[in-house]
């Protein structure tokens, strides 16, 4: 991350002061003679459409085809009576000849301008398309310059803070949103073609609860209380199951007061879903289904690469996936030992040697951690960042998993599950808790917590315990962090390469 104090604004810089007040002069000329952003022209062709349509054909057959287009889009670059327009879908030339009676305005047009351009297509000496021009038009005059090939904006902190400009002048960073968008569309297709149904809950709640997280405060003047921005739409979707709903999910944004990270965004976006009679065993089928449907649509293949680079931009590390192949499961406790050989099982399993093993790998221990918070404290130090390829860890502790099911035949941990890929958390799922007595007892335990300081520690939820004494058919639920997600399908190393845009610190001028 770079410095953010040797970050300069724009207009801070006497050479861009000078460049915007040119063109402020010339947008001042424009405004003399009429309307200055007129609103009348229609495109009725993108850059891409034209290319696909036309840029086999030959110079000769174009010249017999007498197709006309009209495009729109900005100025990228001029060459003499040349102008490369880039609009949505991609870049074409515009020509404008020396006799036409706009051609000394066009000349004085700047990169950057928005335009509209209606004549012919051809094809020049180099076999690229252009359009003649026969009417043209000013629609938006840019007072401010772009970024010259990238160098006046490669400052990483002032590519998110003018996110704008980073999508003019980065092809790639369009094609990670575009990317984005459909990983979502996938996730929906999927999840709806299998009858879940789509819905919303609230994002201001009275108790912020589904998740163990420091929520956002907020106020509500009407109703003259405190609420919080959610950190998870859990309950209210197991209420919905409760409801009769079997199978629902939800695209949703969450809000987290936590700090931030290449991985840690306050606001993101979660896919959640509920099934009833499905355990944790079925969702773990399902999502390995399901990630290799949304590669497939994303991607085009199941197979894709992720790299590492240095401070320069070089490639230090590549790593190859395949979601084609089956996803390893392992234990909480087994993937200690698999990464720790050096660790015992016997000493692992005792609250003494646990805290022994904690105390030699430099983790800081509260007096309230249990042996399970003892063992996810040493699987975090020791096991998280080497899950490289897709691992879904398995049977967590009841101590740490407030709102999943105990397992059967071990009461010490739950049906749970977290997802793996590339060192980072992808998913968290689990059989769901539907003994009303037993989630109470769990939530008096996070009251508990919460009095002795844990800010993340859950409230008390009534109103959920109210619904699960109606009956909440046998559930697995499951939260998948789509930012994650885009960020490992498109190789972002940053939540704020998939983030349009993300929160940032006060800029120090």
């Amino acid at each position: 991350m770079t410095d953010e104090k040797n970050i300069q604004p724009a207009e801070d810089k006497p050479e861009e002061n000078k460049l915007i007040a040119e063109r402020r002069a010339k947008l001042g000329a424009i405004r003399e003679q009429g309307q200055a952003f007129p609103n009348s022209f229609r495109p009725d062709s993108y850059a891409v459409d034209l290319q696909n349509e036309l840029g086999e054909k030959s110079k000769e057959e174009l010249e017999t085809l007498h197709r006309t287009a009209s495009v729109a889009g900005r100025i990228m670059a001029k060459r003499g009576p040349f102008l490369v327009l880039q609009d949505v879908g991609g870049r074409i030339q515009l020509y404008i000849d020396k006799t036409h009676a706009q051609a000394e305005e066009v000349k004085g047009w700047d990169i950057g301008d928005i335009v509209g351009a209606t004549g012919p297509v051809h094809k020049s000496g180099k076999g690229d398309l252009y359009v003649l021009i026969e009417t043209t038009q000013l629609l938006t005059k840019a007072l401010r310059p772009l970024p010259d090939k990238w160098h006046g904006l490669s400052d990483t902190e002032m590519r998110y803070r003018q996110r704008y400009v980073d999508l003019i002048v980065n092809d790639d960073v369009k094609r990670v949103f575009r990317t984005r968008s459909i990983v979502i569309d996938a996730i929906r297709d999927y999840l709806t073609d299998r009858d879940f149904l789509e819905v919303e809950t609230p994002m201001m709640q009275v108790i912020p609860g589904g998740a163990t997280a420091k929520p956002f405060v907020t106020y509500h003047n009407a109703l003259d209380q405190q609420m919080y921005l959610r950190i998870a739409p859990e309950l209210y979707l197991k209420r919905l199951v409760v409801g009769g709903f079997d199978r629902v999910f939800e695209i949703n944004r969450n809000f987290r007061n936590e700090g931030l990270s290449t991985r840690h965004n306050p606001e993101f976006t979660m896919l959640e879903f509920y099934q009833a009679y499905a355990d944790y065993h079925d969702l773990m089928d399902l999502t390995e289904n399901m990630l290799r449907y949304v590669a497939k649509r994303a991607l085009g293949s199941t197979q894709f690469i992720n790299t590492t680079r240095n401070d320069a931009g070089e490639i230090t590390e590549t790593r190859e996936y395949d979601f084609e192949k089956p996803f390893t499961r392992l234990s909480v406790f087994d993937s200690i030992l698999h990464f720790n050989p050096d660790i015992k099982a016997d000493i692992l399993q005792t609250l003494e040697g646990a805290q022994s093993i904690a105390n030699q790998l430099g983790i800081p221990l509260k007096n309230s951690y249990g042996l399970g918070k003892i063992q996810i404290e040493i699987f975090e130090k020791t096991v998280e960042h080497r899950l490289l390829q897709p691992t879904f860890i398995t049977e967590y502790p009841t101590e740490v998993s407030p709102l999943a099911r105990r397992s059967d035949s071990n009461p010490f941990v739950t049906d749970r599950f977290e997802f793996f890929v590339g060192g980072r958390e992808l998913a968290n799922g689990f059989s769901e808790l539907n003994d009303a007595e037993d989630q109470a007892e769990r939530f008096n335990k996070q009251v508990e917590d919460k009095d002795a300081g844990d800010d993340e520690a859950m409230h008390f939820d009534a109103d959920y315990i109210t619904a699960l004494e109606y009956g909440l058919p046998p559930t697995a639920g499951e939260g998948i962090g789509i930012d994650r997600l885009v960020m490992l399908l498109t190789d972002s190393p940053s939540i704020r390469d998939v983030v349009l845009f993300p929160h940032m610190r006060p800029q120090q001028h």
